[in-house]
């Protein structure tokens, strides 16, 4: 099954279910908040995890108690698709369990 870019309006409506996510029509993208940096970087990790198991990618950007993600799917010309939105889903429900904000 091929994959196929969403809609703007498929996007808005997906991004519904995960607070904090936003979109610029090309990207979905969010950045998290931790107590500290040792946080922040254990969640980096837990991030590359999920992307090895669903073999879709993001780029992710540590900071000292931040963790920022933005992902679209580059085999469709750089657009957003399924994959990124099941991406986000699996970061999201990572998230609480390492303290994000």
């Amino acid at each position: 099954m091929a994959v196929e870019p969403l809609s703007q309006q498929d996007i808005e409506q997906r991004l519904q279910e995960l607070p904090g996510w936003t979109t610029d029509g090309v990207r979905i993208s969010r950045t998290y908040r931790f107590d500290g940096h040792f946080q922040a970087a254990a969640m980096v990790i837990h991030i590359a995890q999920i992307q090895e198991e669903l073999d879709h990618h993001s780029d992710v950007t540590l900071g000292y108690n931040t963790v920022s993600v933005s992902v679209n799917t580059h085999s469709v010309g750089g657009k957003v698709t399924g994959l990124d939105v099941g991406l986000a889903r699996r970061i999201e429900a990572a998230a609480a369990g390492h303290g994000a904000r």
